[in-house]
């Protein structure tokens, strides 16, 4: 279950096993899938870029799909595929939020 809080889903491309899982472009394939879901909704050429709300990264060698919650405000369906997609295949999730910027304390 994804917290109400969360406004970012990694996807890790490791298995509840511990194994890197594959194809090594799964990440890739993912994004290029979701591409078309996107704010204003699909135009001609969106197919060429990611979406903004889906996409492929390395987070310490791992490759990873960041999954914005804005996916399932636009389309819960699309957003049940990919964390379908994560559960099925026993990838792993987690959560991010986003923090704010402190300001710097003042000097004296």
């Amino acid at each position: 279950m994804i917290s109400p809080r969360a406004k970012e889903v990694f996807i890790q491309g490791i298995t509840s096993d511990g194994r890197t899982f594959r194809p090594s472009d799964w990440a890739e394939r993912l994004a290029g899938v979701m591409s078309s879901f996107r704010p204003g909704g699909a135009t001609p050429g969106s197919h060429l870029s990611y979406s903004p709300w889906c996409v492929p990264t390395s987070v310490g060698g791992v490759k990873c799909v960041i999954v914005h919650t804005d996916l399932r405000d636009h389309d819960v369906m699309a957003w049940d595929f990919v964390m379908n997609f994560a559960r099925d295949n026993g990838l792993q999730i987690a959560e991010a939020c986003v923090v704010p910027d402190t300001p710097p304390p003042a000097k004296p």
